[in-house]
């Protein structure tokens, strides 16, 4: 089977690499011109594993403009605020026999993938899986070979036959891939988890390791938990664990699963890029609304975000925000 990867960023990366090691043919194609740049020039990437071992692995790079490729499934890792540009970009080159699978942070992808597959075609699901991307053409696979899990879901919540040879694939590949059959459940577990450790971690410019240390660490987790699955069982969605479990996968992630990742929230605020907040924190408080629940914590929450971004562009000797 022939894949292409929308978005070689950190996670792009991680997942066609460790497919094309598994044998599979996998092209990658980009937005971001400093990384085709990069990639095109040393003629790959530098992988690294816990920050050791940095090898360069050849991979085919292009934009949506210079790529002619015909993959079976297309795999899709961009920030939820760059994919409606990347997918218009790329939409040419989508045909209605291929899948694709996002297994992206936060919630908003679904609407604009459904623009441009069909949706028995769509496969999203969820990534446990820690990556670094330290800059343009080098990436660095956080945890053992074979770390990490994930979810694959159909938006129909009927795995078929394609579904079942993408997790078979996967699963060569290391991904440690699970199938399930609860839509909006398994999409809004992960959702609730990023709007813990992604945006906390982030605020406080810390690992998950150190996250979970702190002694008011299951306080404000359980807050942001309780408020989270009032949401979802007012919007009606069953969720595939309890407020409990949440709070364990939230231990089990920091403890044993990541404990010396940055999540991606810090790494986009740490390099000055705008966050997901408003696809995680922010989605739940608005789904809140539509079902006339006010999550305040996931509210107040963002909005702190959303300060730190304006202060960390603030320039004290103007005491004006740059501006890129």
């Amino acid at each position: 089977m022939k894949y292409a990867v929308l978005g070689a960023g950190a996670m792009g990366l991680r997942y066609g690499v460790l497919l094309q090691e598994a044998g599979f043919s996998v092209d990658f194609v980009d937005i971001w011109d400093k990384q085709i740049e990069a990639v095109t020039k040393q003629n790959g990437v530098f992988v690294s594993r816990d920050g050791e071992n940095k090898h360069l692995i050849p991979i085919n790079i292009s934009s949506p403009e210079d790529y002619s490729g015909d993959p079976d499934v297309w795999i899709v890792f961009v920030k939820q605020m760059q994919l409606e540009n990347a997918l218009k970009r790329a939409g040419h080159l989508f045909t209605k026999k291929q899948y694709v699978v996002a297994p992206m942070n936060g919630m908003g992808h679904i609407e604009k993938l459904d623009q441009y597959f069909a949706e028995d075609k769509v496969i999203s699901g969820t990534a446990m899986i820690a990556t670094v991307l330290n800059g343009p053409g080098d990436v660095d696979f956080m945890g053992p070979s074979g770390a990490g899990s994930m979810k694959l879901v159909n938006q129909n919540e009927t795995p078929d036959e394609m579904t079942q040879q993408i997790a078979d694939d996967f699963t060569k590949a290391n991904l440690n891939p699970e199938i399930t059959t609860n839509f909006q459940g398994t999409l809004m577990a992960k959702v609730i988890l990023n709007s813990v450790c992604n945006t906390l971690c982030t605020m406080f410019g810390i690992k998950m390791g150190e996250f979970i240390q702190a002694p008011t660490t299951e306080a404000l987790s359980k807050q942001l938990i309780n408020e989270a699955f009032d949401v979802c069982e007012r919007a009606g969605i069953t969720l595939l664990n309890t407020r409990e479990q949440e709070w364990k996968a939230i231990q089990v992630a920091s403890t044993k699963g990541m404990p010396l990742h940055y999540p991606s929230m810090y790494q986009d605020m740490s390099k000055h890029r705008p966050t997901e907040v408003d696809y995680i924190n922010g989605y739940i408080y608005e789904l809140g609304l539509k079902n006339h629940y006010e999550a305040t914590t996931h509210d107040y929450l963002r909005n702190l975000v959303h300060l730190a971004e304006f202060t960390s562009d603030f320039d004290p000797e103007t005491l004006v925000a740059k501006v890129e």
